[in-house]
């Protein structure tokens, strides 16, 4: 079979064991063979068995047998389709990917983002980092008319509102985000590094909105209220992981954030316009208020 049939049935198989939540593989089958992939023939145990091993080495999920409870099928650590994990992004991007593959006769009806990136550059870091290599960039910031160049290790890469980021770190300690559209080259060097132990990618960025890290902000609570419609797009696509709503009512909905103020938050804020209001802390609240007021001086000029 195949290696683009193949992966449509991975994604399949995980998509129906996670909706079902527990699930034995006499009950898949019959799910199974209504898809079209089936040509409505039952999925034997050995290809069952092959493919449970397959998701698990290219995705990262594991499903495991509960034979307490009826030799039933689940996914042991769920909790990586839940969260901003690789698998999830990897599983979802895959899954729309196989659908937009079959709807071909009216592709010119599908819309999607572009995401600005030279593919070749990922892919050199990616390889550059797993197998702990520097890199040298020539990079450009935004408003410089001059290039310069740094290596650097790869510690991390993270898609950011459709562009992809690198953080590095220099040789003589420090770490710093590059973008990867403003990345003029690219080269993987012999020289290997030593990941910091103690360094975890998610927590680094755990309290950041983005991926403004180095402006010297410190995490804090934050309450956000939103009125309109705005709510019901919080609750179903959270601004970060510490988001809470702590209050609601018919008018508005209080959201508490804990994070750092950083320059990307505001103007996600800013973005929002009169749609939020920042009750705490007064200081940010004020900060935003400024913003408006020079946008609203230029419009009036």
């Amino acid at each position: 079979m195949k290696t683009p049939a193949l992966f449509k049935e991975y994604i399949w198989l995980v998509s129906t064991i996670y909706r079902a939540k527990a699930i034995t593989l006499a009950e898949i089958n019959e799910r199974w063979k209504c898809t079209e992939m089936s040509d409505g023939l039952e999925m034997v145990r050995a290809t069952f068995i092959r493919h449970v091993h397959a998701i698990e080495d290219i995705f990262g999920i594991i499903i495991d047998c509960d034979r307490k409870n009826g030799y039933r099928y689940y996914i042991s650590n769920e909790r990586v389709l839940r969260e901003d994990s690789v698998q999830n992004w990897m599983l979802s991007t895959l899954s729309v990917n196989n659908i937009i593959s079959e709807s071909m006769s009216i592709q010119d009806r599908i819309l999607l983002e572009h995401i600005p990136s030279d593919g070749d550059d990922l892919q050199a870091v990616i390889a550059a980092m797993k197998d702990n290599r520097l890199i040298a960039i020539t990079y450009r910031r935004y408003g410089s008319d001059k290039d310069s160049t740094f290596t650097i290790a790869p510690y991390c890469i993270k898609l950011f509102h459709r562009r992809w980021y690198l953080l590095g770190r220099f040789e003589k300690g420090g770490m710093a985000v590059f973008s990867f559209d403003r990345v003029e080259h690219l080269e993987v060097l012999e020289e290997r590094f030593k990941v910091d132990e103690d360094f975890d990618a998610s927590k680094f960025f755990d309290e950041c909105f983005g991926i403004v890290v180095g402006d010297g902000s410190l995490p804090t609570r934050i309450v956000v209220r939103a009125y309109g419609q705005e709510p019901y797009y919080m609750r179903d696509l959270p601004w970060h992981a510490s988001q809470r709503e702590i209050r609601h009512t018919e008018d508005f909905a209080d959201f508490e954030f804990r994070l750092r103020p950083t320059s990307d938050f505001k103007a996600h804020l800013l973005s929002r316009g009169e749609w939020v209001q920042v009750m705490e802390p007064q200081s940010l609240a004020d900060e935003i208020v400024v913003w408006h007021e020079k946008a609203i001086e230029r419009y009036r000029k």
